[in-house]
């Protein structure tokens, strides 16, 4: 009975999925009115809970443990909370950015308490501290406009906090990543690589003048540098592509660009030799199975995990992903293409894929080049990262350590990426705000009778601006 009810649930949730998925494009469709968004958001939440009662009841009958179902309303209340307090009191924000939101984080729940229910209480704990702390940063980020104001701040602050991991921090895979305060493991990167967007967009604003782009690029690179000193070349990776991307859009200057990227292949080809972890990535890329007892163990199983479950999946509890190492942090989605399939985890990255859409659309429509340049930023540091962890457990990349945000387990990530979030609502509705203000018009001046023009008069002759000079 139960191996009926897991089969059936997995195709009931590929399709919920695929439906919830398409919704995510069809808003985004010019012509539609907003009636019709609104009544394709409502049938979004349909289908999240849906999915989410789904998966809950399978857990349930597999595992008999009654925890679960006090665990899985706990969770209904909680994003039931989050939905109606971006109602209450972000009416204007954007829908699709918070059911996608939601939707990822109950994914990883999902993930999660399959795996191990522990953690996925941790994750929900946390979560719930990191919404309680980010529902105040929308109203901040459009409401206050000191944040262009503060490039050095921005600058200092990371630098001192990368310092401090790379002489204090703990040694993770190789790598000086996090420290630990009052028992709680924070990794600093993540929240940095916000604050890096923050002044690189606030250095930017300021002026595009080469000595700006000087000062700018050569503290950009002592960021990198401190993060490759520490071996988190992932994150390095992240903060080299973001500040790239905004090097270009704020210069227009493709010289800047391609020197740029010359430069970045060349630390990659030094980071090669100089870190023996990086040539243990690289040659378990290159053929995992030859390395299979050793360095290749992980992005075998990985393969292996994402092969067994096909299109449709095992079904959940039906597969084996605890055999890959990391699978909470690094390979959540190899265990998601495992058992719940292929189609949902190619849902699942066009989700992330509407998501990052949304990001950059509304960096084009933002007026001021600082919010532009942020939204921009941080736009390209989630789709960055998702590029990089789905890309690591597919074996297209060598794996770069990097979770896969709202769904991988990890404190620091689930309350940067909601922080990421928020200030894009916080953008959001600072455009919506701008659109609907009417726009005022400035009183004509009168023309003096007969008289000279002075020179700090501008006149038009057949269309052109002519400044007359005494």
């Amino acid at each position: 009975m139960v191996h009926l009810v897991t089969e059936l649930s997995k195709y009931l949730m590929i399709i919920l999925f695929a439906l919830y998925t398409y919704q995510c494009f069809a808003v985004l469709k010019r012509n539609i009115t907003p009636e019709k968004q609104r009544r394709k958001f409502h049938q979004q939440i349909f289908y999240m809970y849906a999915i989410h009662l789904n998966a809950y009841v399978v857990l349930y009958l597999s595992t008999k443990s009654k925890e679960l179902i006090v665990f899985y309303l706990m969770q209904v209340v909680y994003f039931t909370i989050v939905q109606l307090c971006y109602s209450i009191f972000y009416d204007r924000a954007s829908r699709l950015v918070v059911n996608n939101m939601c939707m990822l984080m109950m994914i990883g729940l999902i993930v999660l308490t399959r795996l191990s229910v522990d953690f996925a209480v941790k994750q929900f704990q946390i979560a719930i501290i990191s919404m309680a702390v980010t529902m105040l940063i929308p109203f901040l980020i459009s409401r206050l406009k000191f944040f262009r104001n503060l490039s050095m701040v921005y600058a200092l602050l990371g630098i001192t906090l990368l310092g401090a991991v790379a002489a204090l921090g703990v040694v993770s895979h190789g790598a000086k990543l996090s420290f630990t305060v009052a028992g709680i493991t924070i990794q600093p990167s993540e929240f940095i690589k916000i604050i890096f967007v923050f002044f690189v967009a606030a250095m930017y604003h300021e002026s595009t003048e080469f000595i700006q782009v000087v000062k700018t690029t050569a503290v950009a690179a002592l960021h990198v540098i401190i993060l490759a000193i520490s071996k988190d070349l992932g994150a390095a990776l992240i903060f080299f592509i973001a500040y790239m991307v905004m090097l270009y859009v704020a210069t227009h200057n493709i010289g800047y660009f391609l020197s740029g990227l010359l430069c970045g292949c060349l630390a990659s080809v030094a980071g090669y030799f100089m870190f023996s972890h990086v040539r243990v990535r690289v040659l378990a890329w290159q053929d995992p199975l030859a390395r299979f007892e050793n360095e290749g163990n992980q992005i075998s199983n990985s393969l292996f995990a994402i092969g067994t479950g096909g299109w449709f999946g095992m079904g959940l509890n039906q597969g084996m992903p605890n055999k890959i190492p990391e699978v909470k942090q690094d390979f959540i989605f190899s265990a998601i293409s495992e058992e719940l399939g292929g189609i949902f985890a190619l849902c699942l990255i066009l989700v992330c894929v509407s998501c990052f859409l949304m990001f950059l659309n509304i960096a084009m429509q933002m007026k001021d080049s600082f919010y532009k340049l942020v939204a921009l930023g941080l736009g390209t540091i989630y789709g960055f990262q998702i590029f990089l962890s789905v890309g690591g457990d597919i074996k297209f990349i060598p794996s770069t350590g990097v979770t896969l945000p709202l769904v991988s387990y990890g404190g620091s990530s689930l309350l940067s990426t909601l922080i990421i979030f928020a200030i894009i609502q916080g953008l959001y509705l600072l455009r919506e705000r701008e659109e609907n203000e009417p726009v005022k018009k400035k009183p004509k001046k009168k023309k003096k009778k007969g008289g000279r023009v002075s020179h700090e008069e501008t006149v038009k002759i057949h269309g052109t601006k002519v400044q007359n000079f005494d």
